[in-house]
């Protein structure tokens, strides 16, 4: 009989990025003045690179009124306010951006980005330099692939502001993208997996239909997102779907499938994930290990960032 810890353990081979949780922790190691300025830096190397995709305007209504609070300060007033910001410390903008999803805080410092280029945000100082542990943690992040970089500018500034309850249930949403018509809708092609409910999930959420999407999972069921404790229940799940997975491009390329104990099956599928914050041209490549049970339902799925291009190429039984 499968636990959720045994199953966790499909596919055991499967080589994820373990260099992302590494350089993340060694970032909140840093001062908050070398942790803002380490953002920018590498928000403009990867400018260099990578297009971002300026952020929606229904997605941004939630961070307008913060964001031309912090437009109106003087330079060490918006300054401050970031430091803050990044040292969690108990402030009303602090609490206010907390509850935000991934999506609305990523567009909140675009935003700043954007005026920072235009002289409306205090800039990085004249000849600040970084500390030693911050230029070598940027060397770090220059060093990993593009998919690598972007998930990486998401664990920088996903944990600040100030969370007095770390609970569920607070944080706010932009508006649900409606799903797609079913006239408008694509579906994956797998190389060596034929199976509904995989291509199913792969074309759901390619979809935005997470209410049809959730249904594939038993009521147990568990998804693991990369680096994370598995969320566990539908209705954790559904969530999960409605703040961290709007408009992905799910990019399935191969896999294969294997009969298992209790006849179960279990599935590994390796392909890319595109964003909408990037460009076309930008991927994560990831493995989605799936654990179906004998009715075809979900039992578990993690997706792990793969170590390397290459990885999207072993299939190790």
């Amino acid at each position: 009989m499968f636990t959720l810890e045994k199953a966790t353990q499909i596919f055991p081979d499967t080589a994820s990025a373990d260099v992302v949780p590494a350089i993340t922790a060694r970032f909140r190691l840093l001062s908050a003045e070398d942790q803002l300025a380490l953002i920018w830096y590498a928000y403009l190397e990867m400018g260099n690179t990578i297009t971002v995709a300026a952020p929606g305007a229904a997605r941004m209504q939630f961070a307008e009124p913060v964001l031309n609070q912090i437009k109106a300060m003087s330079f060490a007033e918006q300054s401050q306010v970031m430091c803050e910001l990044a040292n969690r410390a108990d402030t009303q903008i602090g609490r206010t951006y907390a509850c935000w999803s991934v999506n609305i805080k990523l567009g909140f410092w675009y935003q700043l980005g954007e005026w920072m280029a235009a002289g409306f945000v205090a800039p990085i100082p004249d000849g600040y330099q970084l500390s030693p542990n911050a230029s070598a943690v940027l060397s770090s992040v220059k060093a990993v692939d593009q998919g690598q970089q972007i998930t990486l500018l998401r664990n920088f500034v996903v944990d600040m502001g100030y969370d007095p309850a770390k609970g569920e249930g607070q944080r706010v949403m932009e508006p649900i993208a409606a799903p797609t018509p079913q006239e408008q809708r694509k579906r994956v092609f797998i190389e060596g997996v034929i199976n509904p409910t995989v291509n199913s999930y792969m074309d759901l959420l390619n979809a935005n239909d997470f209410d049809n999407l959730i249904e594939l999972f038993l009521t147990d069921g568990a998804l693991q997102a990369p680096f994370q404790k598995p969320i566990v229940g539908r209705d954790a799940i559904l969530r999960f779907f409605r703040e961290d997975c709007q408009n992905l491009q799910l990019l399935p390329e191969r896999g294969f499938a294997e009969p298992t104990e209790g006849n179960f099956t279990q599935i590994k599928v390796t392909g890319k994930v595109q964003t909408p914050w990037f460009g076309a041209g930008v991927g994560m490549n990831v493995a989605w290990r799936f654990l179906l049970n004998p009715d075809g339902k979900i039992y578990f799925v993690a997706i792990d960032l793969l170590a390397s291009p290459a990885d999207l190429l072993k299939f190790g039984r």
